[in-house]
């Protein structure tokens, strides 16, 4: 399969922020995700919330993990600073190139294989810790890229696409970042534009671990076992020379409703999701509320999206270190070895 470059050239009549960029100039690379993934419309929303926020692309730097949701910063702000880390270890880079520069803006972009399993503990340090960043975890329950396995987050007594049960109880991100000390936390679902950008907009001005647990369907591993265009059926009934996987185009699935109600979303797979919607009147305040809300609706079936926390004078990591106010980089040799004195007197500081 052949996919064609976007072309560099823009219409001058294209909308512009007050940055001089247009809506294209955060974009990044044809996705080569399959159609109708979940994932792409969060690539979307960040397009968009950059955009109005009038972010200027080189002043961001964009890290993921491993598997289909860290593959996604190729997909947008395609001018920024980028870093693929090995498997679950993005919070720990992330970290590092904050410390070293804090004048950029860290979107670190993970998925629930890659934060809720074998990055859960660097996922624990990064939030507890208040790293200043926004943290996008694309959950669709699933490992997309080894075949459909369930993921951490996967609800106990779902089925995979072979109709293997689940029999172990999921990880709710957004639940633990509370516990952890997140000072802004939020869920949304991958097809509520309406919902997401404004979440990823606040979370871009927000100083401290804001971390929001995206809901995005799976449209290859989350098919109906009786479709005759499911894999398994495919396999069945084809006679081929050679193995192949049939991606079959789904359309993206969006939902537009009310706050304070609740929608029913029906999935690729024919189940059925209950998204329920925070009212306006409620205290994104209270981080116990927060927790017992969550809770309550958890036992009802309902999924909570929406702002769910944002503590009102959040400090980051550098508040916490006292670090220098500049980039390390810029620290000339008189800071870095300021002699014997200042030494003796940090030592006598540890005594």
């Amino acid at each position: 399969m052949t996919y064609l470059a976007k072309p560099r050239l823009h219409h001058p009549t294209l909308p512009k922020n007050r940055r001089g960029y247009t809506r294209r100039d955060y974009e990044g690379a044809i996705s080569t995700l399959c159609a109708g993934c979940g994932h792409d419309s969060i690539s979307a929303a960040l397009i968009q919330a950059c955009f109005e926020l009038d972010v200027e692309p080189h002043r961001v730097a964009k890290l993921s993990g491993i598997g289909c949701s860290s593959k996604t910063p190729t997909y947008f702000l395609g001018n920024s600073h980028g870093f693929n880390s090995v498997h679950g270890r993005m919070p720990s880079v992330l970290t590092g190139a904050n410390l070293a520069n804090r004048d950029l803006l860290y979107l670190g972009v993970s998925g629930d294989g890659d934060s809720a399993s074998i990055g859960l503990g660097q996922f624990a340090h990064c939030m507890r810790r208040g790293v200043n960043m926004v943290y996008i975890v694309e959950n669709n329950g699933v490992y997309g890229l080894t075949k459909g396995q369930f993921s951490a987050t996967a609800d106990r007594g779902s089925k995979s696409k072979r109709g293997v049960v689940n029999t172990d109880a999921a990880i709710d991100m957004a639940q633990l970042a509370l516990q952890l000390g997140a000072s802004f936390v939020a869920r949304s679902f991958s097809g509520d534009k309406e919902q997401l950008v404004p979440l990823i907009k606040a979370a871009i001005e927000h100083r401290g671990a804001a971390f929001i647990d995206v809901v995005s369907p799976c449209v290859a591993f989350n098919n109906h076992a009786g479709s005759t265009k499911s894999y398994d059926y495919v396999r069945e009934h084809n006679e081929a020379v050679n193995r192949l996987d049939v991606m079959v185009p789904r359309a993206a699935i969006s939902a537009q409703y009310p706050p304070g109600s609740v929608r029913a979303i029906t999935l690729h797979d024919g189940s059925t999701m209950l998204l329920h919607k925070l009212a306006a009147d409620y205290d994104p305040g209270d981080r116990i509320r927060a927790m017992n809300y969550l809770a309550e609706r958890q036992a009802q079936g309902q999924v909570v999206t929406g702002l769910l926390y944002a503590e009102a004078e959040p400090e980051d990591l550098h508040a916490s270190l006292n670090t220098v106010s500049g980039p390390l980089n810029a620290l000339g040799e008189r800071e870095l070895c300021p002699g014997a004195a200042a030494l003796e007197k940090f030592n006598a500081s540890l005594r």
